[in-house]
């Protein structure tokens, strides 16, 4: 092959290529593909959000910020959800204003209460507030928000009451009362007489300095589950006395006192009828 038929292929092919970078230029270039938002473009702009929600989100930690935020402004005019949208079948959910309590929507049990509030509280406590209206006390007077100013807070009950003893701690309280029927006093088996006795010092204190086998009992043990019960001798001891004595003396504290304090025998026996005054001698006759 010469040199000028060499020059003339590379002059052909050079051409050839200068064509086709003319044609492509001027061929319209294909649209890009749009871009997708994912979760994570989401925390570029709104990291604070992302992070409520993962510390104290409850039931929102479920889902993403896109089952609530369908678009974004300027393409959607309102991107912000009615709760309703996805919180209905209870009564709770009709009340107006969720962001009355609900202050902020990624911590939606982070609540703090502002002001007297009982009614919303109800359409989901029911329970307790019928508890209040059963045992009536001074509990029964009050807002739910002047104990739980902030939802799920238990108070201690020292914060209003008095211990009945020092050392007495919100936990002791709780064996014998219960918060919305404080008068309803019930135990266990397990409440030391010392809680009893912060009350009732009279009995407890008879109680201490008795020799009697009743001493070595707890109160529990005869006042049973219920608060004032008092029960009958004669379901621990039965009837050890012949009939005869109990037609005489009816009950059994008619010689043995009461149960805080056996020692005393101190029954009086009845009185001898009194004897006759003599008689008067019969005056003398006169002669």
């Amino acid at each position: 092959m010469n040199v000028v038929r060499r020059i003339r292929l590379f002059a052909v092919a050079g051409l050839s290529l200068a064509v086709s970078l003319c044609l492509g230029a001027g061929s319209p270039a294909k649209a890009a593909p749009a871009a997708k938002l994912v979760q994570d473009d989401c925390v570029k702009c709104h990291a604070q959000p992302p992070a409520d929600i993962a510390s104290a989100g409850a039931g929102h930690k479920k889902i993403t910020c896109f089952d609530c935020h369908a678009n974004h402004r300027p393409a959607s005019q309102n991107n912000i959800p009615k709760c309703s949208q996805c919180h209905t079948g209870k009564k709770h959910y009709e009340l107006a204003n969720c962001l009355g309590c609900h202050k902020n929507p990624h911590t939606p049990l982070n609540i703090v209460l502002s002001g007297n509030i009982t009614d919303p509280c109800l359409t989901c406590h029911s329970q307790q507030i019928e508890q209040l209206k059963q045992f009536p006390s001074k509990h029964t007077k009050l807002y739910c928000s002047t104990c739980h100013n902030v939802h799920g807070k238990i108070p201690a009950c020292t914060q209003c009451h008095k211990p009945h003893y020092a050392e007495q701690t919100a936990g002791d309280c709780k064996k014998c009362h219960k918060a919305h029927q404080p008068k309803n006093v019930a135990y266990g088996k397990e409440v030391p007489n010392k809680d009893c006795g912060a009350c009732h010092k009279k009995a407890i204190d008879l109680l201490t300095a008795s020799q009697a086998k009743h001493k070595s009992l707890a109160c529990v043990y005869c006042h049973q589950d219920k608060h004032k019960m008092v029960p009958a001798c004669q379901s621990c001891h039965g009837t050890p006395h012949p009939a005869a004595m109990l037609a005489k003396f009816k009950g059994c504290g008619d010689c043995h006192n009461i149960a805080h304090d056996l020692n005393r025998w101190d029954v009086p026996a009845k009185a001898a009828p009194a004897k006759a005054a003599p008689a008067k001698a019969a005056p003398a006759k006169k002669k």
